[in-house]
């Protein structure tokens, strides 16, 4: 492992660890994973199938002399930056866990989801397909995601899990993926949050070929975990920080001037696919224009605006007509 690397373990609760394993080259920067330790351990998410990553969280685990023989795994969701190292990590008495919906979009016998009906969806909304063809190797998301699986045992909402003298109950909050879960601890206010709350950057709430309308599925969840009287929010990106109620009421801010966003761009220029409005809106993005955007940026960005498109056709702000090749948008 490279000279500053190794993961510094930190313990943020009696029996419960944060793993740091970077995500090199990649905007996210790092995963926390999270250890809670017992008689029998609880891994919470994993990292990209990637060297990095692997040395990362097999070097956290055992500083913690923690056996996988002695662990399972939760899952908070199917992206490849949690789920990429699940497979390979599990050992024979180990038990992987994730919500029934996620675990359709896993490599592995219940698999259902295929990459071409993403594919599908933006072609119809406007992206070229070149940087489609370049995106089978560039987007983290599909040449970084777990071997084939078998073994995902899948979740309900509501389902429980006892580990490290905790008892964590899982609450499923759709949004960032269509099956994201967060783990609840009540006794002690302890949210280990995935990516449904980051501190430093919004989650990406994109659009999915079987899952509708996912930022209004996401406001939903935020307004549900709001609710909790959460003392310890552990996010699974960046830093850790308290205010929960604060930054999601940033968060729910933020997708409203987006929405606004949208709108004042369609209302200039009625009639654009998606793609075309993207590169009209603005973003956080070290790039001098929308050209020089990297294309796995571009598929995200995008996915972004058709999600906020979606919501908008839901509440009537906004139509869309199919001209015979693209979808395109306009104001109601």
């Amino acid at each position: 492992m490279q000279k500053g690397t190794i993961p510094m373990v930190t313990q943020v609760a009696p029996n419960l660890y944060r793993i740091p394993v970077p995500l090199p080259g990649n905007p996210l920067k790092n995963l926390n994973a999270y250890l809670i330790r017992g008689p029998r351990n609880l891994l919470v998410d994993t990292g990209f199938r990637q060297e990095a990553c692997r040395q990362a969280l097999a070097a956290g685990l055992a500083e913690l002399e923690v056996s996988m023989a002695d662990t399972d795994i939760f899952l908070t969701h199917l992206h490849s930056d949690h789920a990429g190292l699940a497979p390979e990590f599990l050992a024979p008495t180990s038990r992987i866990f994730v919500s029934a919906t996620d675990r359709a979009g896993l490599p592995g016998p219940a698999c259902t989801g295929r990459w071409e009906d993403f594919d599908d969806l933006f072609l119809a909304n406007g992206f070229p397909l070149p940087q489609l063809k370049e995106l089978e190797q560039s987007n983290p998301a599909r040449s970084l995601s777990p071997a084939p699986c078998g073994r995902y045992e899948a979740v309900a909402d509501g389902d429980r899990f006892s580990y490290g003298g905790y008892t964590f109950q899982a609450i499923l909050t759709p949004g960032h993926t269509p099956g994201h879960m967060v783990l609840w601890e009540e006794a002690h206010g302890i949210l280990l949050l995935g990516d449904h709350v980051l501190f430093d950057i919004t989650p990406n709430i994109t659009v999915w070929p079987s899952y509708a309308n996912p930022l209004g599925g996401y406001l939903d969840s935020l307004a549900l975990v709001r609710r909790l009287p959460v003392r310890l929010p552990l996010p699974a990106h960046r830093t850790v920080q308290t205010g929960l109620r604060e930054r999601i009421d940033e968060i729910t801010a933020h997708h409203s001037r987006r929405c606004g966003e949208v709108l004042t761009v369609l209302s200039a220029t009625p009639g654009l696919t998606a793609y075309d409005l993207t590169a009209r809106m603005t973003w956080d993005i070290r790039c001098r224009g929308w050209e020089d955007f990297p294309v796995p940026q571009k598929w995200f960005a995008v996915g972004e605006a058709m999600a906020h498109l979606e919501y908008l056709m839901a509440r009537g702000q906004v139509a869309r007509s199919w001209d015979g090749r693209f979808w395109r948008h306009r104001v109601t």
